[in-house]
């Protein structure tokens, strides 16, 4: 099954040999529900009946040049499958309804219309304290709730790690990686060498780097950003598990934190994280800063762009910032 918006016949026969779908019951629209990077996603609709459609094909959606296991949808449907006894998880994502591993696809509830919170980029909106609130108490629950350890291969995730691991600790740093950031926005190409040519910052990014493709204990989201975050009917809502794996609970928060600054967040705002989750006794502050700090410099000098507004120097502080927090001071 390939799916296919254009190709509604092939949709309708696929979900009623499913039983997705009854005898009599038509398809109505099949439509993209929203940006997707990593899969392709159809919400369909059948009368009362609204599904959402995900399937992750062997390369990147939203750039098909770039080849990307397909193994991550048996990851997705794994967590979703770890977390659907815990309300307080459960509760702010979509029921799974239903995986069909040889497609590699997944059939979730449809949560509705809603926006994911790129929007949070462009100024036009911040997190409330509540929301901020119902993130953190969600990663909390996450990585101290769900049972700890590998449950099973497809939840180590490792081929897809290692593809994010090259576009968050290597990809940054390449000075000719075929990547013209001036077409992001003029002048940033030339900023960037600073940081793409420091070899300290390489050699830290490379140690860290490291410590990302290990195995740990705690669950994690594993791409815990706006982009996964859907406000819908005055909630917010977790969606998009498929970068998931056993970590450590460090990256999850510090992608949040990373994302949180880009936002222009106030900092004592985004220090009240930590009011709503409990760090566990071996929480790593210097790890947390680097994740941190290696996940403001990969968004703003890498592949996976962001819809910001910020200026060339609000980039540039932050990239300061960013560097910083992985123990490197680069000279002006």
């Amino acid at each position: 099954m390939h799916l296919d918006k254009n190709d509604i016949e092939s949709i309708s026969a696929y979900l009623h040999a499913k039983g997705y779908l009854q005898a009599g019951d038509t398809i109505d629209s099949a439509e993209t529900p929203g940006d997707g990077n990593m899969n392709y996603t159809l919400r369909v609709k059948s009368g009362s009946k609204s599904f959402i459609l995900k399937q992750a094909r062997p390369y990147v959606e939203k750039y098909p040049q770039i080849p990307a296991p397909v193994e991550r949808a048996s990851a997705e449907a794994g967590f979703y499958h770890a977390i659907q006894k815990h309300r307080s998880i459960s509760t702010l994502m979509p029921k799974l309804l239903g995986f069909d591993e040889a497609n590699h696809l997944l059939v979730l509830e449809d949560l509705g219309n809603g926006r994911d919170g790129t929007f949070l980029y462009k100024g036009m909106h911040q997190l409330s304290q509540n929301e901020l609130e119902q993130l953190c108490k969600y990663l909390n629950a996450l990585h101290n709730q769900v049972g700890g350890g590998v449950a099973n291969e497809a939840m180590a995730n490792r081929s897809l790690r290692a593809l994010n691991h090259e576009h968050i600790f290597v990809y940054p740093f390449l000075v000719d990686n075929g990547f013209d950031l001036d077409s992001v926005q003029p002048g940033l190409q030339k900023l960037s060498l600073r940081f793409k040519t420091n070899g300290q910052l390489k050699e830290s990014a490379k140690l860290l780097g490291k410590r990302y493709m290990e195995d740990a204990t705690t669950l994690l989201h594993g791409d815990f950003y706006p982009g996964s975050w859907l406000f819908v009917n005055n909630e917010v809502k977790v969606i998009d598990p498929e970068f998931c794996f056993y970590g450590f609970a460090e990256f999850d928060l510090a992608v949040m934190k990373a994302h949180l600054m880009m936002a222009e967040h106030d900092e004592i705002f985004i220090n009240s994280m930590f009011d709503y989750y409990t760090k566990p006794p071996t929480f790593d502050e210097v790890l947390f800063d680097a994740f941190t700090g290696i996940e403001i410099i990969r968004r703003l000098i890498g592949l996976a762009q962001l819809p910001l507004t910020l200026t060339l120097q609000q980039k540039e502080g932050l990239l300061h910032k960013a560097a910083v927090l992985l123990k490197t001071k680069i000279e002006n």
